[in-house]
Formats: C-alpha cells, structure tokens, sequence
C-alpha cells in the first residue's frame, strides 16, 4: 500500500470521528439529529470501520508501538461509552412497537437532562482530544517512514 493512500485513509478516518463528535455536539445544542447519525457502537462509526479494517494493517510498522494501537482503541470505546450516556438522554432504549417508530416518539428532555448531557459531552471533548492527538502522532509515525518501509503492508 502506498504512504498516501495510508494518510488519505487516516486523515478521512479523523475527520470522520471529529465529525462524529460534532454531530453529537449539535444533538446537544437543540439541533434534530437523527438516531443513527451517531452510531452508539464503536464498530458501527466511520472512524470504527477503518480502525478495525484498513488501520490493523498499521501494526505491522516498525515505528507504529502496538501500544499506539491500544491506546487509540481504548480512547475510541471510552467515547463510544460516554456518548451512550448521552444517547440514553435523548433517545429511548426500550424496544419500540411499529408505529411508536414510524411516527417517531421524541424524548421530552429537562434543562437538567440537557445539563448532564453537557457534563458528558464535556467529558468526551476531552477524551476526543487526546484521541485525535494519538492519530496525530501515527500519522507522524507514516509520514517519516521511507516508502519501501511500507512494503510490507
């Protein structure tokens, strides 16, 4: 695989998540975001799908640590976690009858419910943070690599 199709992949897998982060800001905000704007599953989220795809490829970088992997891995399930919280303020968990979901049935959401939600969304800014400057020092990693290094992937 060639070093710029590694960063294209890399940098659209960070964007992807700040976009993520974004939208749940937005729901936050007042905004009507649909359910599956922001999957709840780590898995399920653009940034889920290259880390467990394209981005496992990466382990085999001799200056990628496979800590550097975990650590990336342990910030995006700690964002995913958080952000349930506030999926469960504004989205109902219980199962649904046909037409509750057709007909859409909107949470009534309480100054203090929106006060939590702001504390989580708080927490997860911060954990974003950290996590996005992990993907900045793999990208550091790629680009100082030599091009036949990565032969190898």
């Amino acid at each position: 695989m060639e070093k710029s199709t590694i960063l294209e992949q890399l940098r659209a897998a960070k964007a992807a998540h700040i976009n993520w982060v974004q939208r749940a800001k937005m729901l936050i905000s007042g905004f009507k975001i649909d359910e599956d704007a922001i999957p709840v599953n780590s898995t399920q989220c653009k940034f889920g799908q290259w880390f467990y795809s394209d981005a496992q490829k990466l382990n085999g970088l001799r200056n990628n640590p496979l800590d550097c992997m975990s650590e990336i891995e342990r910030l995006h399930f700690e964002l995913h976690d958080i952000y349930m919280n506030i999926y469960k303020i504004y989205y109902d968990v219980k199962p649904q009858g046909f037409f509750s979901k057709l007909f859409g049935k909107k949470k009534k959401i309480t100054d203090d419910s929106t006060k939590l939600a702001k504390e989580y969304f708080s927490s997860m800014e911060d954990v974003s943070k950290k996590l996005v400057n992990e993907i900045n020092l793999m990208e550091r990693r790629i680009v100082a690599l030599p091009e036949n290094d990565l032969d190898v992937l």
